[in-house]
C-alpha cells in the first residue's frame, strides 16, 4: 500500500457507530472504510476548490480571459 500518515479526526458518535457496524458486518477495519471514503471525496474537493480559486483569481484580475471573438479566431471559426 505504500507509506501512510496518521490522522486523528473527531466524528459524531452516530457516524463512528456506522463505521464500526459496517466493519463488523464485513470483516474489514473501520480504518479501511474511512480511507475509502476519504479517497472517494478528495477528487471532488480538489475540483470544487480549484474552481473556487479560479473564480477568486478572475475577480482579482489575476486570470487571463479571452473574448468570444478571440476564441473563435483561435479555433478558426470566424468567418
Amino acid at each position: 500500500m505504500g507509506s501512510t500518515i496518521t490522522v486523528q479526526v473527531r466524528v459524531p458518535d452516530s457516524i463512528g457507530m456506522r463505521y464500526d457496524r459496517l466493519a463488523k458486518q464485513t470483516g474489514r477495519t473501520r480504518s479501511y472504510y474511512v480511507n475509502e471514503a476519504l479517497a472517494a471525496e478528495i477528487d471532488r474537493l480538489e475540483y470544487e476548490y480549484g474552481i473556487m480559486k479560479q473564480i477568486e483569481d478572475y475577480r482579482a484580475g489575476r486570470l487571463k480571459t479571452y473574448s468570444l471573438d478571440e476564441v473563435e479566431h483561435s479555433l478558426g471559426l470566424d468567418s
